[in-house]
């Protein structure tokens, strides 16, 4: 089983897109409780009915590499409330020229998880579009706990899903 991983080439330093990276309010979710920039803090947040989570940082390499663990996940869309946890969150950074390329690892997220549609897709989206935005422009498109970034919408569709499948028959 492959770990999912996203790549995308942003146009700054590695320093630039490290300090990116640190900010998660700005490109990942606006409601983060906790700090996220040192080894050993912890941060938290929640998606009202999608998604809450709490996750440890336990690396961070300046300008090369930050390793978050997952130690407690729940999702509003899954069967299977332990997907996620104990997870490692790697980002690797290249220098590229005048550019970085950033690599977001899940080490233990992959294809055969119930999640995998939904999180791949909000990994991409976040990654390649959010964090790009941040480091490039300065404002990134994160979440907030009413789920309002595109991620969400996706993450809507599978609980309603499961939410029928689970549903007792209405005969």
């Amino acid at each position: 089983m492959n770990d999912f991983s996203t790549s995308t080439t942003i146009d700054g330093s590695p320093a630039e897109v490290f300090a990116a990276i640190l900010d998660t309010r700005g490109w990942w979710n606006t409601t983060i409780a906790g700090a996220t920039t040192r080894v050993g803090d912890e941060f938290g947040f929640e998606v009202s009915g999608l998604h809450r989570t709490r996750i440890r940082v336990t690396e961070v390499s300046p300008n090369q590499r930050i390793e978050w663990l997952v130690v407690e996940n729940e999702f509003g869309f899954t069967a299977d409330q332990s997907e996620w946890v104990g997870d490692r969150i790697v980002f690797e950074l290249q220098p590229t020229g005048d550019r970085t390329t950033v690599t977001l690892t899940q080490h233990g997220l992959n294809a055969e998880q119930e999640c995998y549609d939904v999180c791949s897709n909000a990994w991409d989206f976040f990654v390649r579009d959010s964090l790009r935005q941040l480091a490039e422009h300065g404002q990134g498109m994160p979440e907030s706990d009413t789920g309002q970034a595109a991620p969400a919408t996706r993450a809507r569709v599978a609980a309603e899903a499961l939410d029928q499948q689970t549903a007792p028959d209405s005969a």
